[in-house]
């Protein structure tokens, strides 16, 4: 960090999502609708499940957690965003920038290990049903989740370290919305292709061996109850179906922008729109929508 400060860049300009002031208001709307939603929808459902003894199931658990995870990750960027499309103020310090960088890494990382745990624990429930209990047990809970922050801060300090490593001393206008990897190390007065190839190593294989393992975990489920589709097994495979649109929503995006050269395409920033805005709020609704048990709980809560 100090050798960017020495050279004398001390805030970037990030471009936003555009710059037309009509176009800006449209989507100022769309977003602070959907971060609304993010946080009363996760809200909710941590509120739920801490309250219902009924949902005291390890599946239940994880969710909760994950509406925790979901309100940090979009609370990283959507409030800047938002000050950014309403005044039009689109500077932040060199040093907001890599605060923004460390914590969008660490918490979304940490998403992906949760949703991989979450895998495990559909698998557990609905291929071993009888060690399940023992194995899935509140502390065992506990310990996997606590996994999932170390393993994402771990990565976020590489990537924050290979980051501050870089000498800024030119241009500094970044084609995105918020800070990350790609854009800013384009931005270096210095031959980033070694940090790029560490960068895709690092973020690009564990977003894609996450994903991977995910659908490997969804295969076996599916070779496990194929011939044996009674009422539970078909409720635990459409609670697979939507853990396989949520990990398909913040997946997908990730693999697409950090296993490849960093770069400057236009669709970089609205391809991030989904992972960033729309997979938060789109989890308590997948969720909520297909759990019969997280809407009686709801209804409950409402009532008292």
């Amino acid at each position: 960090m100090a050798q960017g400060n020495s050279s004398g860049v001390t805030e970037f300009i990030l471009l936003g999502v555009s710059d037309n002031r009509e176009l800006q208001l449209l989507f100022f709307t769309l977003f602070l609708l959907a971060y609304a939603m993010v946080l009363l929808g996760n809200l909710l459902i941590i509120v739920t499940v801490r309250t219902d003894p009924k949902l005291s199931s390890p599946m239940y658990f994880l969710l909760s957690n994950l509406s925790f995870i979901d309100i940090c990750y979009t609370s990283v960027t959507a409030p800047r965003v938002l000050v950014a499309l309403l005044s039009g103020h689109k500077a932040i310090a060199f040093e907001g920038c890599m605060a923004q960088l460390f914590f969008l890494h660490f918490v979304g990382s940490s998403e992906m290990f949760l949703l991989t745990v979450m895998a495990f624990d559909r698998y557990m429930a609905i291929c071993r049903p009888l060690h399940y209990t023992a194995i899935m047990a509140r502390g065992a809970c506990w310990a996997l989740v606590a996994a999932c922050w170390v393993g994402g801060f771990i990565h976020s300090i590489v990537q924050t370290v290979l980051t501050l490593q870089l000498p800024f001393c030119g241009p500094n206008t970044i084609h995105s919305y918020f800070c990350d990897v790609p854009p800013v190390i384009r931005l270096a007065c210095a031959d980033t292709a070694l940090t790029e190839w560490l960068m895709a190593s690092n973020s690009g294989l564990i977003s894609l061996g996450c994903f991977l393992v995910l659908v490997a975990s969804y295969a076996l489920i599916l070779a496990k109850v194929r011939a044996r589709l009674s009422q539970g097994h078909w409720k635990a495979l459409s609670t697979c179906a939507s853990h396989v649109m949520a990990v398909t929503l913040l997946f997908m995006p990730c693999i697409f922008t950090y296993l490849r050269p960093a770069g400057t395409l236009p669709t970089n920033k609205y391809v991030r729109v989904i992972s960033t805005i729309f997979s938060p709020m789109m989890n308590p609704l997948i969720y909520t929508l297909r759990s019969s048990e997280v809407k009686e709980s709801i209804r409950r809560l409402w009532k008292r």
